[in-house]
Order: structure tokens, then C-alpha cells, then sequence
């Protein structure tokens, strides 16, 4: 299997530095970690490189790519925190409500890169997806300030 996995990457990298990419290998662990809270999956990848870096990514109940780390306890503490968040979230009437949101988000995070890439959109539209996302952005200051907040062991990273 080593083999057939080193020939593909072979193959792979000869294609890319046509393109004119420069490449550089780095062998690596990738592991896969799922939790059932409450018949709710949560999951997880991260990679860990040669040179002990991790870089953590959710993959469920939506995506979303956390960050880099150096160490393993940095990693184990953050899903910890996560986890904890999770949990508070899914006894929340509301927790079906957020991760539709949230997938619509991301949603909309695709299609914008297909106008994008794909389309030569005019300046006023770029304008008026700027002044929706002011818009979004100012609504979610507005419930921020308006609800209570239920997890304290952590400020928000965003808010």
C-alpha cells in the first residue's frame, strides 16, 4: 500500500510542479476523532506533522478549521473546550436553528467564491455584499447583546 500511495504522490507532485507549483512533501499522521454527545456527533481531523505540528480541524457537526498547534495538550484542550461548548449548546432548543445557519453560511462562503472566481462581478455588487455582511455583522452584536450568555470557562475568540 506504501508503495501504490508513494507512486500517486509521485505522479501527483510531477503535475503540480507542470503548473508551476513548488511543492514540499511532509510526511505526516492524520487522525480522526468522533464524539457522540447525546446521539449529536461532533468530530474531528487533525494532522500532525514531522516537526510536531498540529493543525485541528472540525469536520462535524459543521466545518470548520481551528488552527495550528505545537503541542498535543494544546489540541486535546482545545476540543476539550468544544466539547464543553457542545454540550451546553445541544440542550439549547435552538441547536437544530444554529447549525442550519451555520451550514447556510458556509453555504454562501462557497457560492461567493464561485461568483468570484467565475464571474467579473461590478463594483456596486461587491458593494452590496459588503454592506449585507455590515448588516450581518451588526445583527450578530445585537443578539450577542441581547441573549444570555451560558459558557463562562472562555472568552469568545470572534465576538
Amino acid at each position: 500500500m506504501s508503495r501504490l500511495l508513494d507512486a500517486e504522490l509521485t505522479i501527483q507532485t510531477m503535475k503540480l510542479r507542470q503548473m508551476g507549483a513548488k511543492i514540499k512533501t511532509i510526511n505526516s499522521k492524520m487522525c480522526y476523532v468522533k464524539f457522540d454527545i447525546s446521539g449529536f456527533e461532533v468530530s474531528y481531523v487533525y494532522n500532525i506533522n514531522k516537526n510536531g505540528n498540529y493543525f485541528l480541524e472540525r469536520i462535524k457537526p459543521y466545518p470548520l478549521a481551528i488552527k495550528e498547534f505545537y503541542d498535543e495538550e494544546q489540541v486535546i484542550e482545545i476540543i476539550k473546550v468544544d466539547l464543553e461548548q457542545f454540550k451546553n449548546a445541544i440542550k439549547s432548543h435552538n441547536i437544530q436553528s444554529f447549525i442550519d445557519i451555520n451550514r447556510r453560511l458556509h453555504q454562501s462562503i462557497q457560492k461567493f467564491e464561485d461568483l468570484f472566481l467565475y464571474y467579473n462581478v461590478p463594483l456596486e455588487e461587491c458593494d452590496k455584499i459588503i454592506s449585507l455582511l455590515d448588516a450581518l455583522d451588526q445583527e450578530l452584536k445585537d443578539t450577542k447583546n441581547s441573549s444570555n450568555r451560558i459558557y463562562t470557562k472562555k472568552e469568545p475568540d470572534n465576538l
